[in-house]
């Protein structure tokens, strides 16, 4: 599996060779960052929650008033197609939708024809001792737009965030909005165990409805694990255990918070209960473990 790169990839209307993959100087998605995305996450052939996927990034085209470019079932196919097409067998699959190629401008016509990009790359799975330490997170202050509901591939204020926890050493940046509370993170979700129940911020525009938020939260219900979608801050009483959630991790502990340790340092039990039912539901999906 090492070293193993893409192959080919889904431009428009065909599949080509990965390196000859293009789209236009004048494409929108490059011009404005006017466009959307999607990544599914496949494990040996199996796709996690792939019409989940495909219906959020319907909505997500909807928002912003471009026209899906496939129906649901021919992307579904697409999609399937270029997991065939390389040779990955855990993969993350990448769809980006963007309102097409047009002379630049703000204002354009809504009658262009959408782009279409699909891509597959590797998995890339949290190590064994990343899941037995947990990770390292810190907070900023929020800077992104407001209509973080919407996949929107204008990730300008993710990738700052990212550069400076990479800056710190740390895994993670989660945003809090003006008054503290936590939202969500440059590329996850976040959760805590507050008192023993799953809290996590309501969705709203100032966070993403999570595929795998959701997951976590269904699979938390049926152990009876409460469940609160309610606002919240680092510094609340009763608060044990930080867990971030995406389509690569599953969920995983945040074990460290801005340099301080949350609850004793360690992955806590709630959340190491959540991530084993998550992890067993995966794992039903092909032979061979390997999360």
């Amino acid at each position: 599996m090492d070293n193993l790169q893409p192959v080919m990839a889904y431009v428009n209307t065909a599949f080509v060779p990965f390196d000859d993959a293009k789209v236009h100087i004048e494409d929108r998605g490059f011009q404005f960052a006017d466009g959307v995305y999607e990544v599914v996450a496949c494990f040996g052939g199996a796709f996690l929650d792939l019409k989940p996927h495909l219906q959020r990034l319907q909505r997500s085209c909807e928002a912003i008033n471009v026209p899906l470019p496939k129906p649901l079932p021919e992307l579904e196919a697409l999609v399937q197609e270029a997991y065939d097409l390389n040779p990955f067998s855990d993969a993350m699959v990448y769809l980006q939708v963007t309102r097409g190629v047009a002379p630049r401008s703000h204002l354009v016509s809504y009658n262009l024809t959408p782009t279409l990009v699909i891509t597959v790359r590797d998995l890339p799975l949290p190590s064994k001792e990343k899941i037995k330490a947990g990770l390292k997170g810190i907070t900023l202050q929020d800077i992104r737009w407001k209509h973080c509901e919407i996949k929107s591939i204008a990730l300008l204020a993710s990738v700052m965030g990212k550069q400076e926890a990479g800056r710190r050493g740390v895994d993670e940046a989660f945003w809090l909005d003006e008054v503290g509370h936590v939202l969500e993170g440059c590329a996850t979700n976040i959760l805590a165990i507050i008192d023993g129940a799953l809290v996590t911020h309501p969705l709203d525009h100032q966070v993403l409805g999570g595929i795998t938020r959701d997951m976590a939260i269904a699979v938390a219900k049926e152990a009876g694990i409460k469940v609160e979608e309610r606002e919240w801050k680092l510094d609340e009483a009763g608060l044990t255990e930080i867990l971030m959630s995406s389509t690569t991790n599953a969920v995983m502990p945040i074990c460290e918070m801005n340099g301080k340790p949350v609850g004793d340092g360690l992955p806590g039990e709630v959340g190491q209960k959540i991530r084993t039912l998550m992890i067993t539901k995966i794992d039903g999906l092909r032979p061979n473990p390997s999360l």
